[in-house]
């Protein structure tokens, strides 16, 4: 999964069920969009491109909505610090 965080791209290379617990313990906490469904099978190409997809997107949401991170996430992300980017529209 990559996300755009501090102007710099990250990968994060983790299994679904770590994004999942992630997403357990930050929803108290933080802004959070819906998590992405597994689906079965789960082996196919298609399939596992698509969960990429979500869990890049679920990431970017939860980047996007918070000004800042609980230091969980940024462990996540193995990122220092979060400076949010400005939203489209904001002056900057």
């Amino acid at each position: 999964v990559e996300v755009l965080c501090n102007g710099r791209r990250h990968t994060v290379a983790k299994r679904y069920s770590e994004f999942q617990a992630l997403h357990k313990r930050i929803k108290k906490t933080c802004k959070v969009p819906d998590f992405p469904p597994r689906r079965v099978p789960n082996w196919m190409p298609k399939v596992l491109e698509q969960r990429r997809q979500g869990l890049e997107l679920y990431m970017r949401g939860v980047l996007y909505h918070n000004e800042e991170l609980p230091q969980e996430v940024l462990d996540f992300l193995k990122v220092r610090h979060f400076q949010q980017e400005p939203k489209a529209g904001s002056m900057a």
